[in-house]
């Protein structure tokens, strides 16, 4: 460490608020949600993140100089990050490839290495992110391998925390806790918590579907992993530190489900949380609503909303997975990731110039852009339009997107068959879908990649 000065931003690590749910179906219940966005880390596993460091110091595992290794989703690592960057500590994080960006630029503007694996292996894979974060701490001296899944220092950092501020923010009147799992560490440590001081508290699972949890807690049958779109929770093994013993429902709950959740908390109550927390409120209003007479429950705001701003709150990366409900029409316009009849075409005049054509292909990640005049096809504007002026004269950026659009434009009616898209991508870089009724949007070869991979799921 640099000094021996305890950082002062860890003092602000847990007693976060608990907050009643006033604007959804709680049918006889009442539910309170736990606000772990409040954390200076953002999420819940600040704890963790401190406790677990803590115990290292105090063992000797971690010694000043040292490096603090963790395979992590996400928020592990940003509190590990937060607390061992304080400390003066190197961090170096294995991620799934599956995280949202918002979570590996805090990781990095933090100070963290971050080595970004596949989501798509399973244990015992050489780049199965835990499997790799091993090896790595085998081969850095002094390293001090965090192990979130087997650390003692996980759930006991909710046994001594999270457990007792429950307890008493709910005034020792508690019925139910909804909790997914990831480590397992706050579903165990709330567990031996309760135990000693309410008995009869159930715990509630909220799983994604295609995690192993949920099915494995009501049947003690280790199922087949699938893949889930939320974050921070669900797992495709049992954790060895998981006690699921004081578990009384498990739900499974799907990723359109969690992020429409999510969505619908911030619209109701004005809570901005992550995919994770969609899970738990879907999870918890199912079992509020299934009780017959009045329980008071609690679950989590497990992480904030703002790492995720790129995916759950992103309405074009939500389409893109198949996560949002739009109109079908069983043709081509179904490919169209921002279709003219929904508003959604990004588009630009032909008055403009080709800075604003350029700024807004950057700001929306896109090659090219419709050039619209009203609701009339004007025509098209790529990178290369702008490119090729730009070769001859910089000032070119200031002429107009008329004098450089491409007008000859080849249309597909919406009726096409997908060989007659793909001959039409063949050709070009997008395809115009348009017919008598007017300009409906374009096809890019990621639209087609997308379509075809939620056809196959």
């Amino acid at each position: 460490m640099t000094d021996n000065t305890r950082p002062a931003v860890l003092e602000l690590i847990g007693n976060t608020p608990l907050v009643r749910v006033s604007r959804f179906d709680t049918g006889p219940c009442t539910l309170f949600l736990k606000l772990e966005s409040q954390n200076p880390g953002g999420s819940i596993k600040d704890r963790i993140g401190l406790a677990m460091i803590d115990a290292a110091e105090r063992d000797g595992r971690l010694r000043p100089g040292g490096t603090i290794i963790e395979a992590t989703a996400g928020n592990t690592g940003l509190g590990l990050a937060l607390v061992g960057r304080a400390k003066g500590y190197r961090v170096v994080l294995v991620v799934p490839d599956k995280m949202s960006t918002e979570k590996v630029l805090h990781l990095k503007a933090m100070g963290a290495e971050v080595h970004t694996t596949r989501s798509d292996v399973g244990k015992g894979h050489p780049e199965y992110y835990q499997d790799m974060a091993a090896r790595i701490a085998e081969d850095i001296p002094d390293a001090f391998f965090a192990d979130q899944f087997n650390n003692p220092a996980n759930p006991l950092a909710h046994e001594t925390s999270t457990g007792p501020e429950i307890w008493a923010q709910t005034q020792h009147d508690l019925d139910a806790i909804v909790v997914g799992v990831g480590s397992a560490g706050t579903l165990t440590g709330l567990t031996r918590f309760f135990k000693r001081v309410q008995p009869d508290l159930a715990m509630v699972l909220a799983d994604p579907e295609g995690s192993v949890m949920a099915e494995y807690s009501r049947s003690g049958t280790l199922g087949t992993p699938g893949s889930w779109a939320v974050e921070g929770i669900g797992e495709d093994f049992i954790p060895s530190i998981a006690d699921l013993s004081s578990v009384r429902q498990a739900y499974s709950i799907s990723d359109e489900e969690s992020f429409d959740h999510a969505r619908q908390l911030l619209r109701a109550e004005g809570i901005l949380g992550g995919s994770s927390t969609g899970t738990l409120l879907a999870a918890a209003l199912r079992y509020c609503r299934e009780q017959t007479e009045p329980k008071r429950v609690v679950t989590f705001v497990c992480d904030t909303g703002t790492r995720y701003l790129s995916k759950v709150y992103n309405d074009q990366w939500m389409n893109d997975q198949g996560l949002l409900q739009y109109k079908h029409y069983n043709d081509l316009r179904d490919l169209i990731a921002r279709r003219f009849e929904d508003g959604r075409v990004i588009s630009v005049g032909p008055d403009d110039t080709l800075l604003t054509a350029f700024q807004r292909m950057r700001l929306t990640d896109v090659s090219q852009l419709p050039v619209l005049q009203g609701q009339k096809l004007m025509g098209v504007i790529d990178e290369s339009d702008i490119l090729l002026g730009m070769q001859h004269d910089p000032a070119h950026f200031h002429t107009t997107v008329g004098s450089a659009m491409t007008t000859h434009l080849q249309t597909l009616p919406p009726t096409a068959s997908l060989a007659q898209l793909q001959a039409e991508l063949d050709r070009g870089l997008v395809a115009i879908i348009a017919d008598e009724s007017g300009f409906h949007g374009l096809i890019t070869r990621v639209d087609l990649l997308n379509h075809l991979r939620r056809s196959q799921a």
